[in-house]
């Protein structure tokens, strides 16, 4: 079995390397998720694009590269811009979940108007699905739409709201036929945020930022044709943008990178002068992470080779999300381990970029919960891949009362 690169992937893979040297020192540092992205962050993405590292199969034209899906060529570019430790470009809502939607089943109109500026980061999308009484099942949400004069007029709440607070525009559930079965009256619809009746809440969250929003919803009027897909079938659309977060929060993109940071960091961190990589603990624990990295990555590949041949992944799609969320919260364990007493620092601490391990630490579990809690995705992979039988469902007076035999 011959695992080397072809010699046009070598090639490529020292065209990646060669930009990286002359341009790493371009990319941008802060974090796009807390505020919209800022020029130097406008201008990495569209060097990208027009190098084809990012946004790389996305048609030309809609503003892309417009290459073949290349499972090497992705590999390639992840493994590169990990070790030069530069951002492969803006990895938000409207670019890794929302343009591969309207790509897969939106109108020609919609990808000529969202797809260009979201690629580039001039469109800033939240994503309103989630509300106080209808998380993990999402499709008893309440926020509900009634049609005047060629409006919707949509009223309700949405919560966990991510960038809601800077964001333009939202792809939103909304039931819009209440006579229909849950699953077959809600629609799927695209909002600017600047409309009125829209009131935006932010949530702190324990990381000390406002990761998160309520969104309020009085009497918002929006022309009905703003909407993907059939009235009424917004259900199909939403489970065609979960696949796609699923697979953003399983991106093993984001685990090579804190894995580089943390190989770093272990070498950097010393105890009586001794690096902590040479900490056999330590260094058995980053080894095993390691192998679950290189691990996930051919998941990936192997999810993508079938999405090519226009198979159902099955197992292997099924345990993206579940295995990244976990991964890149061991990951940020083990950086504050190797910490050590520093490891407890964190609002504002002047060691170790201000907390930014233990940021992503607690941050990292409210990503376990969205896109499908890690309980449910378990319960998913057990029913549908596994075989198991499904859990137990109990109507009122299935159970003797209290103190009955």
């Amino acid at each position: 079995m011959d695992l080397s690169y072809p010699e046009k992937y070598k090639a490529f893979r020292q065209e990646v390397i060669d930009f990286l040297k002359q341009n790493a020192n371009l990319a941008p540092t802060a974090d796009f998720r807390l505020h919209r992205p800022d020029q130097q962050w406008l201008d990495w993405q569209a060097l990208l694009i027009e190098k084809g590292y990012t946004a790389r199969t996305v048609p030309k034209q809609y503003g892309g590269y417009g290459a073949e899906p290349d499972i090497l060529a992705e590999s390639i570019l992840t493994e590169e811009f990990s070790r030069a430790g530069a951002s492969q470009g803006l990895d938000n809502q409207g670019t890794s979940m929302l343009v591969p939607t309207l790509l897969e089943v939106g109108t020609e109109e919609q990808r000529q108007q969202w797809v260009p500026g979201t690629i580039r980061g001039e469109v800033i999308w939240a994503q309103g699905y989630s509300e106080p009484s209808a998380g993990s099942d999402l499709a008893s949400l309440k926020t509900h739409a009634r049609v005047e004069d060629g409006h919707f007029i949509i009223n309700g709440q949405k919560i966990w709201t991510s960038s809601a607070q800077f964001a333009d525009m939202i792809f939103i559930l909304v039931r819009t036929e209440p006579d229909a079965l849950k699953h077959k009256g809600i629609s799927y619809l695209l909002m600017p945020m600047d409309l009125p009746g829209i009131d935006i809440r932010p949530l702190v969250t324990m990381t000390g930022d406002a990761t998160f929003n309520e969104v309020f919803l009085t009497d918002v009027k929006l022309p009905v044709d703003q909407i993907v897909g059939k009235r009424g079938d917004g259900w199909q659309v939403a489970n065609v943008t979960l696949k796609y977060e699923r697979g953003k929060l399983g991106n093993p993109r984001e685990a090579q990178q804190r894995f580089e940071r943390l190989v770093d960091l272990m070498q950097q961190e010393t105890i009586n002068g001794t690096p902590l990589m040479e900490n056999a603990v330590l260094r058995d624990r980053l080894l095993r992470l390691q192998g679950r990295i290189l691990a996930m990555t051919y998941n990936g590949q192997r999810v993508l080779s079938s999405d090519l041949k226009g198979e159902n992944p099955g197992l292997s799609g099924m345990l993206i999300k579940l295995n990244g969320t976990w991964l890149n919260h061991e990951l940020a364990g083990l950086a504050i381990d190797v910490l050590g007493e520093l490891g407890i620092l964190y609002d504002n601490s002047p060691y170790e970029n201000k907390g930014d391990w233990q940021r992503k630490y607690m941050f990292d579990l409210g990503l376990m919960i969205g896109g499908g809690s890690t309980q449910i995705q378990k319960n998913i992979i057990a029913e549908r891949a596994l075989g198991m039988p499904k859990e137990p469902k109990y109507a009122p007076g299935d159970f003797p009362a209290e103190g009955g035999n």
